[in-house]
């Protein structure tokens, strides 16, 4: 096996596993899993929210029950992925991810919607076999707000259907036996 098809195998490798902490993080934020969130950040990392937050990630999951307690629906999703490695250093790795992530909050006036399109800047390093985030900053790009909220999980269109909720009480967990709470 040639050098440079060495590299791209492991290339190939390091992106997946790269991507699988990308979507265990939106995983993670939807369902409130905390402890699972911590699992795809270095304890060094940084982590800029815009107003939100700035500065360790591990103080802005602190943080993150404060920060969601308005929101009553969560719903992060990932389109276009582009990752870099560091083709000289093989465990240092930056993404910009673009994300769209749907927000259903509460309001003086009642529930209200917000969809953010935006991305991420990511910069990873794996670090004892393991790639994590060591520093993500998020970017928006534009938002849609409706107010009062379009959200209506009464409609008869979907009686009977599974109904996400955060935490625990998702029917997620009650479903799958593979996929663990506080596990990457």
């Amino acid at each position: 096996m040639t050098e440079e098809l060495q590299w791209e195998i492991e290339a190939l490798l390091a992106k997946q596993a790269i991507t699988e902490v990308i979507h265990g993080y939106c995983n993670a934020a939807d369902r409130r899993d905390y402890e699972k969130m911590r699992s795809y950040y270095h304890e060094d990392a940084i982590d800029d929210h815009g107003g939100f937050f700035k500065g360790l990630a591990m103080d802005f999951i602190d943080k993150l029950p404060e920060i969601q307690e308005p929101m009553e629906i969560l719903h992060h999703n990932v389109t276009t992925v582009n990752i870099k490695l560091d083709h000289n250093d093989g465990t240092k790795a930056e993404g910009e991810v673009y994300v769209l992530a749907f927000h259903k909050m509460k309001n003086p006036d009642g529930p209200m919607d917000l969809l953010i399109g935006g991305r991420y800047f990511d910069k990873y390093e794996k670090r004892e076999g393991l790639w994590k985030f060591s520093h993500r900053a998020v970017v928006a790009d534009w938002v849609n707000v409706h107010n009062p909220s379009q959200v209506d999980l009464q409609h008869p269109v979907i009686d009977g259907s599974l109904i996400g909720v955060p935490g625990k009480g998702d029917p997620s967990y009650a479903f799958f036996s593979l996929f663990k709470r506080g596990e990457r």
